[in-house]
């Protein structure tokens, strides 16, 4: 048998083993199909094929981070918005994912797409910009029934930004103006209601004390002695003058 002969028989044994050690990484799966059918998902590690047999297709099973196009949604109460979100998905079931959809990472992109529009569009722009958290479980819940037929997992879905055209920018902001205006006002009414009746408190125990109105006089006089005044009026009692007149009736009596 000539060394040429010999060359080439090891050359192609060589193309055979190479076609039949299959290495998949830790992080994936190869899904197994001998003349067509599907055999199963094997590794992560080494393993054998049979060539020209076997096929197999590998699969990812980290997860995949997917930004979901701008879309633009018209709200329940006609506002249109454009809005972008983020989806977090990995495949559960390699089989699936190969046999049962064409390409998995396409689809989910597809229908994310779509439900972001249907679900925003059933919303009102207050619950799009105040409950964001619960859109978001919303979104997640829908597209991961969708997607559990072909083996993918979504875990967690995220809008990320609204924009609204500038007109609408514009009559929110005013809108938040008027009600920071509207709040103003009522917290300036109920503390002149609250100071009217401790006013009113204060002049009923007045009423029924005249002496406390003397010790308001010298908390008066207390106070105006503290910022170092040239002149200090000091307020007489009228009850006074009234006691120095009943003392002088007295003498022209006698």
């Amino acid at each position: 048998m000539s060394p040429v002969f010999i060359g080439i028989i090891i050359f192609v044994v060589l193309i055979i083993v190479s076609m039949a050690v299959k290495i998949v990484q830790e992080y994936e799966r190869g899904v197994i199909f001998r003349l067509g059918r599907l055999v199963g998902a094997k590794g992560p590690g080494l393993f054998l094929i049979i060539p020209f047999i076997d096929r197999m297709q590998k699969v990812d099973l980290r997860v995949v981070t997917m930004d979901v196009p701008s879309q633009e949604v018209i709200t329940r109460d006609n506002v249109t918005v454009r809005v972008n979100a983020v989806v977090y998905f990995r495949v559960v079931d390699p089989e699936s994912s190969v046999v049962k959809v064409l390409d998995h990472i396409r689809a989910t992109s597809q229908i994310s797409q779509t439900t972001l529009r249907n679900v925003l569009g059933q919303s009102e722009l207050d619950e799009l910009l105040v409950q964001r958290e619960k859109l978001n479980q919303m979104l997640q819940k829908i597209i991961d029934e969708q997607t559990d037929p072909w083996g993918v997992k979504v875990s967690t879905v995220e809008i990320k930004e609204v924009e609204l055209a500038e007109e609408m920018k514009r009559s929110m902001a005013a809108q938040a103006e008027a009600e920071r205006e509207r709040r103003a006002k009522i917290i300036h009414a109920e503390g002149e209601l609250q100071a009217s009746e401790k006013l009113a408190q204060a002049a009923a125990i007045i009423g029924r004390e005249p002496a406390a109105i003397q010790l308001r006089y010298l908390s008066t006089l207390s106070e105006i002695a503290s910022e170092q005044n040239s002149t200090i009026l000091f307020p007489i009692p009228i009850e006074l003058f009234k006691a120095f007149g009943g003392v002088s009736a007295e003498k022209k009596e006698k």
